[in-house]
């Protein structure tokens, strides 16, 4: 017996702060206006994707002491705009990045079940945490969460707010005005937290939502970070997008689900992706080649291998050859306010060193080659096949596209590659459900949910 294909699920990233954004394209809107959060919103519902994303940053990064040029500067608040949207589209999934480590489980969960009130079912919260003593000094009385313990925190943070959201009945509200009863009293239940992050006592403000709890999204990468997707997440922001790394973190991440007693369809993979298309497989090529050099400009170039080396490398000539002299290990603060996922920079400039020589790469075009993130290139019609081999071949369970234009990046994908996955069978036609938990596939969950754990 044939077994089912799987369906794609799709999600718009709203570009900003990485090197993927080209704010510099004369085709390139305003990342703060609110007609270009709209745009790109509505786009993505009349492509019927899942949900739409914002991330979010703290604090402005700083490169060598002044704001990083490459970031794109004047991010508004993401929950603002998220409400804002909700009153403009009608079905679309509605996510938002929100730090555990600078805010409190009261407030996030009162915002959350707000938002998915306001949009009458469609919130989702992305979990990020942060060790990083530069953007805490804008919140915590000036310290900063020790790195160990960012994910408890988070874990606490989540179990709260969870059993915030499961202190009201589904059915608690009777309003029965002749019987001078609004709520059930029963059905109402205080919360008392204690635990070595928050504390919360007290009857919650808001009467439970309509998917129960938000869908919750989760981006860490670590051994930690992804035993805390296992236990928590309905869906990962991967950031594996080629088909083998894919299917490495697919498969090691859903096996830890049923250590938390969750199943595989509990939970959604979804890498960050990007797609480049062109009428012809040159012609899609030709332009991701071009997208590329707006991403790395000369001196973009510089400043990125300056973050690797914890050095001054303002004299060297982008267009010539990697240093000679190696990095410095001990100087993190060259770049301030980035993640950074190079531990060991001496084995990563060798890497460098070896794949330039072999390649015969300027500083710039080996930026090019290890920076760029295009994972699919080419006509619609062969993009449409390669995602749904990706989902086909349990690499993930569909996609967040991340465009390289405000507001105007998903334009052609929605017009092009949308049909085609269409005509393939593997990507809807029609939204059949009024929530994000229903775009999912995800189940509604239960009351009295166990709190969150963490292995």
């Amino acid at each position: 017996m044939t077994e089912p294909r799987k369906r794609i699920h799709l999600a718009a990233h709203f570009p900003g702060v990485n090197s993927t954004t080209v704010w510099s394209d004369p085709e390139s809107g305003s990342q703060t206006a609110f007609s270009s959060f709209v745009h790109l919103a509505r786009t993505a519902e009349r492509g019927l994707f899942d949900f739409f994303f914002l991330a979010e940053g703290l604090r402005l990064r700083e490169h060598r002491g002044r704001i990083f040029d490459l970031d794109v500067v004047g991010r508004p608040d993401t929950l603002t705009v998220l409400n804002a949207l909700a009153a403009v589209t009608d079905h679309l999934g509605l996510a938002g990045t929100i730090n555990t480590t600078f805010n409190e489980p009261y407030e996030l969960a009162r915002q959350f079940a707000s938002l998915d009130h306001l949009s009458g079912g469609r919130a989702a919260w992305n979990l990020v945490t942060s060790s990083d003593a530069f953007t805490g000094e804008n919140f915590r009385r000036g310290g900063f969460l020790p790195h160990s313990e960012r994910y408890q925190r988070a874990a606490e943070t989540v179990a709260a707010a969870r059993e915030l959201w499961d202190s009201w009945d589904a059915d608690a509200i009777v309003a029965d005005a002749a019987g001078g009863v609004f709520a059930r009293p029963e059905a109402v239940r205080p919360v008392q937290h204690r635990g070595p992050h928050h504390s919360v006592d007290g009857f919650f403000t808001t009467p439970r939502s309509p998917q129960g709890h938000p869908v919750l999204i989760q981006a860490g990468d670590s051994p930690d970070g992804r035993d805390f997707g296992a236990a928590t997440a309905d869906v990962i922001f991967s950031r594996h997008g080629t088909l083998a790394a894919g299917q490495e973190f697919y498969r090691d991440v859903k096996g830890r689900l049923a250590a938390h007693g969750r199943t595989p369809d509990d939970l959604k993979i979804m890498p960050g992706v990007t797609v480049v298309l062109g009428d012809t497989a040159a012609e899609a090529e030709e332009r991701a080649a071009h997208i590329r050099r707006q991403q790395v400009s000369p001196a973009g170039a510089i400043a990125f291998l300056e973050q690797v080396w914890g050095r001054d490398l303002s004299g060297y000539d982008p267009d010539g050859p990697l240093p000679r002299e190696d990095p410095d290990p001990a100087n993190t603060s060259v770049t301030r306010g980035r993640v950074r996922h190079d531990r060991d920079v001496l084995a990563t400039a060798r890497q460098w060193r070896e794949l330039a020589e072999r390649k015969g790469l300027s500083i710039r075009e080996l930026v090019i080659e290890v920076a760029a993130r295009q994972s699919f290139i080419g006509t619609p019609r062969q993009v449409a096949e390669a995602m749904d081999a990706h989902v086909q071949q349990d690499a993930c369970d569909g996609f967040i596209l991340v465009p390289h234009l405000t507001p105007t990046g998903l334009d052609e994908f929605v017009d092009r590659v949308v049909p085609e996955l269409q005509e393939r069978g593997v990507f809807r036609t029609a939204y059949t459900s009024g929530t994000l938990r229903g775009h999912l596939g995800l189940p509604h969950p239960d009351r009295r949910r166990a709190p969150a754990a963490v292995g």
